[in-house]
């Protein structure tokens, strides 16, 4: 899933070029291509599909020309994670009615990528002899209140999994308080937002919980691969309810799972998440750039990989983040004040 406008880490990111398409970690590699990366031999490239809007299409070609063009699949317009799962799932089921299906966003980050393959494939070897929607729970490593979270009955794993266990429900974002609750709870995980499922089971699960969506995408089973296809979705794609795949089939669905995992994710949503999934020096500063230098500096994140050199004296705590122009400097516990100084809706 490759959508999503991402401009919250601004500068560097912004509606026109969001963080999916960034080398955000100063690696020399975009977020959505250490995501075709992460999976390895797991996925060739004939098989991966990526769903994005329209004017991103050129992006996701020139940073992964390996896939092949009919499979990046173009949204008209955002309509949230439900009708894009949908639309993929159809087209995936015409082209390969026994597929085994992993979904996950473009813009989030894996630090263990050996774990993560592992993961994967214990899951979808369970989703391919069963009926069951797997979820990946990040074990949390603090009380994290910008995350959903998975609560998880851990009294008894899946007989064929010792790894899965049954969800009992998922919760919304929570304030502090519940936050660090779930965590002295042991059996709650962040949700990642990854899922793993047999194509025919969500095909099925959209059939019945979201028979309105469904019946679209069903009527164009004759079109899918050809140019006509298109231009229904043009006309019918901006009809549909924008609603997430978690309100739509996660929450309703009775044979779903989670697998607790602890592969280094991340989904990037602030600078403060950022500074986390860097090294830093002995003072806690991140530095993301050809040539920084610190001085007397703690606990910053720094991002200024077109600036020739950079120094920063007497700074604790601060945002420095620099991208075609533009120069933001801010204190990281203000950092939610930044929407309204980038000025991008």
């Amino acid at each position: 899933m490759a959508g999503g406008v991402g401009s919250r880490i601004w500068p560097m990111s912004t509606v026109d070029t969001p963080k999916q398409f960034i080398d955000v970690l100063g690696v020399g590699r975009s977020l959505l291509q250490l995501t075709f990366d992460r999976f390895g031999d797991l996925c060739k490239p004939e098989n991966t599909w990526v769903v994005t809007n329209r004017k991103y299409a050129d992006i996701v070609r020139q940073q992964l020309p390996d896939i092949p063009d009919e499979n990046i699949l173009m949204e008209p317009c955002r309509r949230n994670t439900a009708p894009c799962i949908a639309w993929v799932s159809w087209r995936i089921k015409a082209k390969n009615p026994k597929a085994n299906v992993v979904v996950t966003p473009s813009d989030h980050v894996v630090t263990n990528d050996v774990e993560f393959r592992r993961v994967v494939s214990s899951c979808l070897a369970f989703s391919g002899e069963s009926d069951a929607i797997v979820t990946l729970g990040m074990k949390p490593t603090r009380p994290e209140v910008g995350y959903g979270y998975i609560q998880a009955d851990l009294g008894t794993s899946s007989a064929r999994n010792k790894e899965i266990y049954r969800v009992d429900q998922f919760r919304e974002k929570p304030d502090l308080e519940t936050a660090k609750k779930y965590i002295q709870q042991n059996n709650f995980f962040w949700n990642a937002g990854i899922f793993i499922w047999n194509v025919s089971t969500i095909v099925n699960a959209f059939r019945v919980y979201q028979p309105s969506m469904s019946r679209f995408f069903e009527t164009l089973l004759p079109l899918y691969g050809t140019p006509q296809e298109q231009v229904l979705i043009d006309e019918g794609f901006p009809r549909l309810e924008s609603i997430s795949v978690d309100y739509a089939i996660m929450e309703k669905v009775s044979e779903i799972f989670v697998c607790p995992a602890s592969f280094g994710w991340s989904d990037l949503g602030t600078w403060g998440s950022l500074l986390t999934q860097v090294r830093r020096d002995l003072y806690g500063n991140a530095c993301i750039g050809k040539d920084i230098s610190m001085y007397d500096s703690h606990n910053c994140i720094v991002h200024t990989t077109q600036e020739r050199k950079v120094v920063i004296q007497g700074l604790d705590d601060y945002i420095v983040a620099e991208k075609d122009g533009t120069l933001l400097i801010c204190k990281l516990s203000e950092e939610q004040r930044i929407k309204q100084f980038s000025g991008e809706s």
